[in-house]
């Protein structure tokens, strides 16, 4: 499809969602019949990618096969479909999701917020992954280098310079602090 087409058309059901492939420069997630449009990631997050990315490798999730994986579909329910940034799936759900039907839910996402999300849409998100089986979240803002971590809807800690960001109950050696987390690269 070209790019006019893909602007003009919109799916009208999560099976022709599925299906699109739109080419306009934005990523989407289905919510019941409602198409959301974001940004994609900006290359200035790419190093937050990297030190996540690095750091997950260095964990026993890793060594047991698990992946943090980058902008990975996952069906929440029926009618949801979102794009979380990382998403931590577990060997046993990689190798079982080869041979079934169900779609993995991560129990672990991390969510890098840009200044032109819109805040009700983050707040429902996090409502949806704890309405599935995800047990932590994280919101990451660059510009403002604090991490809000989510254990449930009610229970949040914020992280910022020296505190400690941490992925437990679901990967208690996935830590880092703030600081380390934000620290840009030695060119």
């Amino acid at each position: 499809m070209d790019t006019r087409q893909d602007i003009q058309y919109s799916p009208r059901s999560l099976e022709e969602f599925i299906a699109w492939e739109p080419n306009d420069g934005y990523t989407y997630e289905w919510n019941d019949g409602e198409l959301i449009r974001f940004e994609k990631m900006k290359k200035k997050h790419l190093f937050l990618i990297r030190t996540l990315s690095r750091l997950f490798a260095s964990t026993g999730a890793y060594q047991q096969g698990g992946e943090l994986v980058m902008e990975q579909d996952v069906m929440l329910t029926g009618i949801q479909m979102r794009r979380p940034d990382l998403a931590f799936f577990s060997g046993e759900q990689i190798d079982t999701s080869a041979d079934s039907s169900e779609e993995p839910i991560p129990s672990f996402v991390i969510e890098i917020i840009s200044p032109t999300d819109d805040a009700i849409k983050v707040e429902e998100k996090v409502a949806e992954y704890f309405k599935s089986t995800v047990q932590v979240v994280w919101h990451v803002y660059p510009e403002n280098r604090v991490v809000y971590i989510y254990t449930s809807r009610k229970n949040v800690t914020i992280c910022t310079d020296q505190d400690i960001c941490s992925a437990q109950p679901v990967l208690p050696d996935f830590e880092i602090s703030a600081d380390d987390l934000f620290a840009l690269p030695v060119v």
